[in-house]
């Protein structure tokens, strides 16, 4: 079985270690179930960095029917009416990132013990044929490894996050640029990390504009994760 839908949202956090622990406990026993069991949200999953050279700590993945439900009148009224935890929480990041995407080669099989990110920005004339090249070739060739289990090209959704930010009250940014966020699975963090090094080291994608110190490479362990 591939994602339980088309969209996806991911965050990136951070929280000084004296706050760890609270973080990861909000996380395990409030947020992930609040999150699962709203409209349009099918599965949870979090991630711990798994090395020192993996830039944030924290990630985590939320597989929705599509795109859209992450701007849809329910989901943003949650986001303006948070618990007294979750206000207590999110006061105390030191970091957040946070990208609402679609997926546009899912290659997905089940859930793994450790994924590994490879994230960057491809210029749009390029977009059509990198997209072929990840779909046909270089994700199913990784995904194939000995210890793999899958691979998905996530593609972030502009008008999405342009909406969210309105609804928030934020400007919109003029030169928005779209993320792309390839998702390796596999057994440990060594496993995929190996892949990603196959995949994306070398300047593999140079003739796209991408070359190695473009793309920024994450390897990280499976910390919880929860469906409806």
């Amino acid at each position: 079985m591939g994602l339980l839908g088309t969209g996806m949202l991911i965050t990136f956090t951070e929280v000084a270690p004296q706050d760890e622990m609270d973080f990861n406990e909000w996380y395990n026993r409030e947020h992930v179930d609040e999150r699962v069991f709203m409209p349009g949200f099918k599965r949870a999953r979090r991630y711990v960095a798994a090395d020192s050279a993996t830039k944030v700590k924290y990630f985590a993945t939320y597989e929705t029917d599509t795109v859209r439900d992450l701007c849809a009148p329910e989901y943003m009224k949650l986001l303006g009416n948070q618990s007294d935890w979750s206000k207590r929480v999110m006061a105390k990041f030191t970091h957040f990132d946070r990208l609402t995407l679609t997926c546009t080669v899912d290659l997905a099989h089940g859930i793994s013990g450790a994924a590994g990110l490879a994230r960057f920005f491809p210029a749009d004339e390029h977009k059509p044929a990198l997209r072929e090249l990840l779909r046909d070739s270089l994700l199913p060739e990784l995904g194939g490894r000995a210890g793999m289990h899958g691979a998905v090209l996530m593609e972030n959704d502009l008008d999405v996050v342009a909406e969210g930010m309105r609804a928030q009250g934020k400007p919109v940014p003029a030169d928005l640029k779209q993320e792309w966020v390839v998702i390796l699975e596999g057994s440990t963090p060594a496993i995929v990390g190996a892949a990603l090094a196959e995949g994306f080291d070398d300047d593999r994608l140079a003739e796209y504009e991408l070359p190695t110190g473009k793309v920024d490479l994450g390897r990280y362990a499976f910390v919880f994760g929860n469906h409806r």
